[in-house]
């Protein structure tokens, strides 16, 4: 457990491969073509077996691709210390499984890591992002960040800002610290200004949002297979859809387009949007 979080969960459990499985297979049926995994830390998924050789999450990714219909997986939320060799070798060999993970890291400081009692250093979890990435070149990674955690200083959060130019993080989530009661956190000073918290917030914010800019405008003139969700929120005329990298484009077309794959040709970024012209139906 995070220090800073509620003993509210209980302990984890796995749904049986099965069970998972008939329910894409249902939603398959009706027409779904995308699914994502959602679980706490949905990578320590395991199916034990009889016969004592235990089914880990690569293998129910494995399972879930293979199923007719479904063209595409993603999964969330991931923990590092659950992304095994297993996993990885997923991400290089596995063409349906999103090249986009969220792997929450939490801090760049290893002395608040450690105080957050998250069990990995921020040299083991580039390590981890290495890896998948030698795997699958190109992964979009995107994380959760935790400011103003008791006694983080400003070379804590430095060192997280280093962090987050080095990973080049393609997204964040960031929240400021505040106390809960009944959690080990709560016993430690709540050392951190409010407004320091909302200023270190508004820094990280700023970066990972220029770094995820950067990386859509490297988009623009390349090809991307979406699936058409529905209609653009501003232009309702026009359609929507998600990239492999969990990238929304909004293009002109006809409404037949929705719940399927098609190809775009990327035409402009915007900071949180990308603007596209279909190409050819898939």
């Amino acid at each position: 457990f995070l220090s800073s979080c509620p003993y509210t969960r209980g302990e984890e459990f796995s749904r049986p491969l099965e069970a998972v499985l008939e329910e894409i297979r249902l939603l398959s049926r009706q027409g779904v073509r995308e699914v994502t995994l959602l679980g706490q830390n949905v990578n320590a998924w395991l199916h034990l077996q009889n016969s004592g050789a235990d089914l880990d999450f690569a293998h129910l990714l494995t399972e879930v691709c293979a199923l007719e219909g479904i063209e595409r997986v993603r999964y969330t939320t991931s923990h590092p210390l659950e992304v095994t060799s297993t996993l990885i070798a997923a991400h290089g060999r596995l063409p349906k499984l999103a090249s986009q993970i969220h792997l929450p890291v939490q801090s760049g400081s290893n002395r608040i890591l450690a105080a957050m009692k998250r069990g990995y250093t921020v040299e083991s979890y580039k390590e981890t992002v290495a890896a998948l990435r030698q795997a699958k070149p190109g992964l979009s990674l995107t994380s959760d960040f935790i400011i103003g955690f008791p006694g983080e200083t400003d070379e804590d959060f430095a060192a997280t800002l280093q962090l987050i130019e080095e990973v080049e993080f393609d997204g964040s989530y960031g929240f400021m610290y505040s106390p809960r009661p009944g959690t080990p956190a709560a016993d430690l000073p709540d050392t951190v200004p409010l407004e320091v918290k909302r200023t270190r917030l508004q820094a990280l914010l700023a970066q990972t949002d220029a770094q995820a800019f950067k990386i859509s405008t490297a988009l623009v003139g390349t090809r991307q297979r979406i699936l058409v969700d529905g209609h653009a929120r501003r232009h309702t005329m026009e359609l929507r859809g998600r990239t492999d990298n969990n990238r929304v484009v909004n293009f002109p077309g006809g409404e037949r387009l929705i719940g399927h794959f098609v190809d775009v040709r990327i035409t402009a970024a915007a900071p949180h949007t990308l603007r596209g012209e279909l190409v050819d139906l898939l």
